[in-house]
């Protein structure tokens, strides 16, 4: 039992970093209920649409531009380190939100709760693609998948989390039923960033910085080469040996020569499908439907605030449920057909929901239940597909050269399309209820098609032949059988042609 139960190092590190993951989803399970707490609003006023969708969006803006320095930093500094520094940084910003108001009016009380969801998003830019870099880098190919995927369960326990402690802290008589989600995400993202100042390095970092000895040391504690196939050795091997470690660029010449590495010929399609993959995962309306939980659910027919919240940690419970079950197979589906079926899955979903709107529909009771369903079914499709294989899928593409730089640029892109979600969700809805519904959906139509022409499978593959899988695209393959099969046809067609004026000839002999 003691044995069965027993967990690697790799895996218990890798947890320990998804963390991070739980902060940020805490983060966005929270701050929509927050904005519609009493005591919140009565001491920065209701919200506009427009301000609604700052407050909620700001942390996005700094994360989008803070990200695009991950990568270089974590190459520079080390994966754990990067984790540390951005973790640190969201410390400071969730402790500013959670003093914000304090001997202020509420110009002041704005302007630090601001400021606070500034350097919080500067935090959640710099960690948040290094924990999934790490997470992939140190987990042998077999089980990369279900380890990886404890990020995006950070995420889902996070968000739960979030949507729970506000349902609960709603019931505080005093500002601390707002200010106690901050303060819990303050006391967490300060454990991250002293632990990440003890955890073990990535094995392929430090081969990729020279220090053999250490990355050699450092596959022992984490128990990788132990749990590794023959054939993934030999390639960690062939690593070490084949690896060119002298470096002796400064920082910025190392950005822009990262830059110029991850759009030349043999990545420059792998970075392209990644920042396309990470901006269309966000265009499914995923965070419209997180950060607004409470709104859509009280439009949707729940006319009470306690309602709403508690349909929203419902909504956190089924992401937690699935993601968990997910885990199990993220080693034994494709990514490929995970992320076609999934995003397939959502699109209907979302169209559905438009189509009831449209149609007047929703003014029935079976309407009203209609569209809780279906956002429930949507976060079912999400969470146990794109969420998960989305961040392992752009992460493992990538080259140890450009892994954490393609991971920061695709991160980037996440955050800004993010943004527009999070801003102009208020406003839309506001204007149309409809009308987000089917964009989202249309959005996620056009990625399934995407998917299907230029997403090569790489399930358990090392990250050292993933290449491989990147010679051909599948329209390529396509196209390949097609014009094999006519000229096959083709080929027949002449034969018999041949044979019948053979026949024919020897006939008028």
């Amino acid at each position: 039992m003691r044995e069965y139960l027993y967990m690697p190092m790799y895996v218990r590190c890798a947890a320990f970093v998804s963390l991070g993951g739980f902060i940020y989803g805490f983060d966005t399970g929270s701050i929509g209920p927050v904005t519609l707490m009493p005591y919140f609003q009565g001491l920065f006023g209701p919200l506009s649409p427009t301000l609604h969708g700052l407050v909620i969006s700001m942390i996005l803006i700094p994360a989008c531009i803070s990200s695009l320095v991950a990568g270089p930093i974590a190459d520079r500094i080390s994966r754990t380190y990067a984790i540390a520094l951005g973790s640190g940084c969201y410390a400071v910003g969730s402790l500013l939100q959670c003093l914000s108001g304090f001997g202020g009016g509420r110009s002041e009380g704005l302007a630090m709760l601001f400021i606070g969801r500034i350097f919080a998003g500067m935090g959640e830019g710099i960690f948040l693609s290094p924990i999934t870099v790490y997470a992939v880098e140190v987990t042998p190919g077999k089980a990369r998948g279900r380890v990886a995927s404890l990020v995006q369960l950070g995420i889902c326990l996070g968000i739960c989390a979030g949507y729970f402690i506000c349902y609960g802290s709603l019931r505080i008589d005093s500002s601390l039923s707002w200010r106690l989600p901050f303060a819990c995400q303050t006391l967490i993202a300060s454990g991250i960033c002293v632990g990440c100042l003890f955890l073990p390095h990535s094995p392929r970092w430090l081969f990729h910085v020279g220090r053999k000895e250490e990355a050699l040391a450092a596959l022992e504690i984490l128990e990788i080469t132990k749990n590794s196939t023959d054939i993934e050795k030999e390639e960690i091997l062939t690593l070490i040996r084949d690896e060119d470690y002298s470096d002796s660029r400064g920082w910025f010449r190392r950005l822009v020569d990262d830059t110029k590495l991850m759009f030349e010929k043999e990545t420059r399609g792998r970075t392209s499908l990644g920042v396309f993959m990470s901006g269309m995962q966000q265009l499914t309306g995923i965070d419209g439907l997180l950060y607004y939980a409470p709104v859509l659910f009280m439009q949707a027919g729940l006319s009470s605030t306690n309602a709403s919240f508690l349909a929203s940690g419902v909504s956190g419970l089924v992401n937690v449920v699935f993601t968990i079950i997910a885990q199990f197979f993220t080693d034994k589906w494709g990514r490929r057909p995970t992320m076609i079926f999934g995003n397939g899955f959502c699109a209907a979903t979302m169209v559905a929901i438009g189509g009831i709107y449209a149609s007047g529909a929703n003014s029935t009771e079976h309407g009203r239940y209609a569209v809780i369903a279906l956002i429930y079914l949507f976060l079912i499709g999400f969470c146990s597909t794109t969420a998960i294989m989305c961040r392992i899928y752009v992460t493992e593409i990538q080259p140890i050269k450009t892994r954490a730089a393609a991971s920061s640029l695709s991160l980037s892109a996440n955050w800004s399309v993010n943004w527009v979600v999070a801003f102009t969700t208020p406003m839309f809805l506001a204007s149309s209820s409809s009308g987000p519904y089917f964009l989202w959906g249309g959005s996620t139509f056009f990625a399934v098609l995407i998917f299907i022409f230029f997403m090569p499978e790489t399930k358990g593959r090392s990250l050292e032949s993933v290449d491989q899988a990147f010679e051909t695209s599948p329209l390529q393959d396509m196209i390949r059988k097609l014009s094999g099969k006519h000229m096959n046809n083709a080929n027949l067609e002449t034969h018999q042609g041949v044979e019948r004026v053979d026949v024919h000839v020897e006939g008028e002999k």
